[in-house]
């Protein structure tokens, strides 16, 4: 059965908070050690390979996004963007820097580098590609493949308003604490859909994002 729509994730109750689970060790958030953990990813299965089936029968696309750490002196944090309002797909939600595989790109990075650059300006030379996390696919028929990198500052954004209406930085210790990992159930026209998310202020952090964040939770938590 097709997944229903989310059109207020929002509004959707709480239906659990995963504060049982321990929050991955300060120690396996510095960038040194995030370069280790990738180095050597070992055998590892994702909490989640999608949102469920698609919504219509749109052909499916490959795409990127760039989870882009921040190496910040009072820690990393990772930079999120929200989608400007008019987007045919995912408008106003909170995502990583990313989009469609285009004719182009050699792979997955040359992707996720090449849309964070237009969408906000982040200049390759800062970027440093350390690995990737296995693809997730989106109700909205998008084959993503999360890459993850190392930023180093200082940089300066230059958001293209088109895309992108603002972007930010969040704490990555407060993304790989799952207290802060809240799950969803949401029931329409006899169809369930379960997802997660993750408030930060007033960002409402949910959907794909937050599925790709548990996903990264997962892998640095792994002994």
């Amino acid at each position: 059965m097709t997944p229903p729509r989310i059109l207020h994730p929002q509004a959707i109750p709480v239906a659990g908070i995963d504060a049982h689970l321990p929050p991955v060790p300060a120690a396996r958030l510095t960038p040194a050690a995030l370069r280790r953990r990738f180095a050597a990813p070992g055998t590892w299965t994702p909490e989640f390979a999608g949102d469920g089936r698609p919504t219509d029968d749109r052909p499916s696309a490959a795409a990127a996004v760039l989870v882009a750490i921040v190496e910040r002196e009072a820690g990393a944090t990772v930079l999120l963007t929200r989608r400007a309002e008019h987007l045919r797909d995912h408008a106003g939600q909170i995502s990583f820097p990313g989009g469609r595989v285009e004719p182009g790109d050699t792979d997955a990075a040359a992707t996720a580098l090449r849309e964070a650059e237009e969408e906000v300006g982040l200049a390759r030379a800062r970027v440093d590609v350390i690995g990737h996390l296995p693809p997730y696919t989106t109700v909205t028929h998008f084959v993503v493949t999360p890459v993850v990198a190392i930023v180093t500052p200082p940089f300066e954004l230059q958001i293209d308003a088109f895309e992108v209406a603002a972007a930010f930085e969040v704490p990555l210790a407060f993304l790989m604490d799952p207290a802060n990992h809240r799950r969803h159930v949401f029931e329409a026209g006899g169809a369930r859909r379960q997802f997660l998310s993750m408030p930060w202020g007033d960002h409402f952090i949910w959907g794909a994002t937050a599925a790709m964040l548990r996903n990264l939770y997962g892998f640095l938590a792994e002994d």
